[in-house]
């Protein structure tokens, strides 16, 4: 499609197209996947793997962590020790505890 054409084209035509293209893509894009897939499979299965074995078992999210650090007065405020520290513990070591007091 040539640049003069998609010119002449209305904003509603155009969106009509942005959606019909990105489908596409999308469409293609899994089914080369599961081709892509299915050939490594029976190149596995032909040298006597799965490819559990050679891939590991299914990745993805894995389970939320365990709380590490408690509220004192509140055990429902948690915080597992990843990422940033919630306020009521900042706030407690601002004051001068320890983080390992608040330890579960």
């Amino acid at each position: 499609m040539k640049d003069s054409q998609l010119e002449k084209m209305s904003l509603k035509e155009l969106k009509a197209l942005k959606n019909k293209i990105e489908k596409t893509i999308r469409a293609k894009h899994d089914r080369e996947r599961a081709e892509l897939r299915n050939r490594m499979k029976q190149m596995a299965e032909n040298a006597g793997f799965s490819l559990a074995e050679l891939f590991g078992g299914k990745g993805g999210r894995r389970g939320p962590v365990t709380a590490k650090y408690a509220h004192p007065d509140d055990p429902s405020l948690t915080w597992s020790g990843r990422g940033r520290m919630p306020k009521w513990l900042s706030e407690k070591v601002k004051a001068g505890a320890n983080p390992q007091d608040f330890r579960i």
